[in-house]
């Protein structure tokens, strides 16, 4: 059996007056580093609820979020003629997911969250675009849900606007 259920997500972009470089630099400075292989293995050494936590919070970033990874379409786009620079992030708080997740698991679907980081065409400005989770996790009528994805919507605005204007 498919069950079907169709939504609507909605696009957020914040334009920049900073160059691309400035605003790397200001996502970069809010959020923590990690990579997925080393979140799997965090994963597997913490033997508790607790003790994931805690490790969690010190790789955490003054935003709240941690860096998963990062896909750099600037480097293929180019071989095609487009010499922009384009990076897309994944990050996220798997402490602030599992208020989803309980919820709904398909609340992962949508969790870490990306922001695309676009320079504009005279390399002068640059955008910062996402799709605003809640758009995507609170598709029902759950409003506990909805509240969780809300604060997640909220956390993440104010990391990207931190960043375009800073």
């Amino acid at each position: 059996m498919v069950k079907t259920l169709q939504f609507a997500g909605v696009r957020m972009s914040h334009e920049s007056l900073l160059d691309f470089d400035r605003v790397l630099s200001n996502i970069r400075a809010g959020i923590g580093d990690m990579t997925i292989k080393r979140f799997d293995a965090l994963t597997v050494e913490a033997s508790t609820g607790e003790a994931f936590e805690r490790t969690v919070e010190t790789c955490l970033g003054p935003s709240g979020f941690m860096l998963f990874a990062t896909i750099d379409h600037g480097a293929w786009i180019s071989k095609f003629g487009i010499p922009r620079r384009v990076l897309r992030f994944i990050l996220g708080n798997p402490l602030i997911a599992i208020t989803m997740i309980r919820r709904d698991l398909t609340a992962g679907l949508f969790v870490p969250v990306e922001l695309l980081l676009t320079e504009s065409e005279d390399h002068q400005t640059c955008s910062l675009t996402y799709v605003l989770p809640s758009s995507l996790i609170a598709v029902g009528e759950d409003r506990e849900l909805l509240a969780a994805a809300k604060a997640l919507d909220a956390k993440l605005n104010a990391l990207v606007t931190k960043a375009v204007s800073a």
